[in-house]
């Protein structure tokens, strides 16, 4: 069977809005996306690491219940686990103040064994983190070098700024690793100084074959060798966009595994299959941006199930 697998940080988010808290949800970019999958049943596994503490637990337990294959976290015990706090602006998006401890050992692990046909999500400040760079690269040329599909989301926010000149170089080759780029109007302003869709394509065509650039409001937009389109999104007035570019990621890769599109199908998908895998993303996010939920609902999960 074809697996799913997401590499990447553990934080416990507490969300607030008008100074006061709104909800506390494990995350991570990563972790939110598996969580909306493994909602939906489809098969998926977390490799990250997080503490032996109360709030590790708290995460450790809600992966599992959600149909998160938990086996590949590495649990510390010499700190405690991340935590994140997201304050909510008046258009509901969110800025993070994160407190980190770092453990003496990353990713203390076996990593699972990964076949043709599966799919890998890697990405965050996770993937340019120096302490955990030569596990990662080897996992993901491993998994590369075995037929999966590799999806990458930078996620680079401005927070970060003052760095890109030191990390643009690790960004380059994870996209140069992956089949898939997936990032936003900001990543790709961050990164390459983008304006547009059209000006992240000529940055990152020569290192990956397939990009999606998603930039709220103003739509979706797919390209590759052999195609380019454009998506608009619903209007909506959200609740938080916490997570909506992770829950996207979620929804292309439903998309991607319930049509049994591979890795050498994304080079030359027409409009019907960028179709289904955008119009799925949409889904996904605008169902996030309605609550202060990362993930999406068990109740949309059922119906993403059956097909209604």
């Amino acid at each position: 069977m074809r697996k799913i697998y997401g590499i990447g940080e553990t934080v416990y988010d507490i969300i607030f809005k008008n100074g006061a808290p709104q909800a506390a949800r494990p995350g991570g970019s990563v972790l939110n996306c598996l969580v909306s999958l493994g909602r939906t049943g489809i098969p998926v596994s977390f490799i990250g690491e997080y503490g032996t503490d109360d709030v590790g637990t708290l995460i450790d337990r809600f992966l599992a219940e959600n149909g998160v294959n938990n086996s590949f976290v590495y649990r510390y015990d010499d700190v405690n686990t991340s935590l994140a706090i997201a304050i909510l602006d008046e258009k509901s998006d969110a800025h993070y103040t994160f407190y980190k401890e770092k453990p003496q050992k990353r990713l203390d692990i076996e990593f699972p064994e990964v076949k043709r046909d599966d799919i890998v999500l890697f990405g965050s400040f996770f993937a340019v983190t120096l302490d955990l760079r030569d596990k990662l690269t080897d996992f993901i040329n491993g998994a590369r070098e075995c037929g999966a599909m590799v999806i990458y989301d930078p996620n680079f926010r401005k927070s970060h700024a003052a760095e890109i000149d030191s990390l643009r170089p690790l960004i380059i080759e994870n996209m140069r690793m992956a089949s898939l780029v997936r990032g936003s109007d900001e990543d790709f302003r961050n990164i390459f100084g983008a304006g547009d869709a059209g000006e992240a394509w000529s940055s990152v065509r020569d290192l990956c074959g397939c990009m999606v650039y998603t930039a709220s409001s103003q739509g979706v937009f797919a390209r590759s060798a052999e195609f380019s389109g454009n998506y608009p999104v619903r209007k909506i007035i959200p609740v938080s966009t916490v997570g909506a570019g992770d829950n996207f990621n979620a929804g292309m890769i439903a998309a991607i595994y319930n049509n049994g599109i591979s890795r050498n199908d994304l080079l030359k998908m027409g409009e019907k299959q960028w179709e289904k895998i955008v119009s799925a993303g949409i889904d996904f996010a605008t169902e996030v941006c309605l609550s202060y939920e990362k993930y999406i609902s068990k109740e949309f999960a059922d119906k993403f199930k059956s097909g209604s």
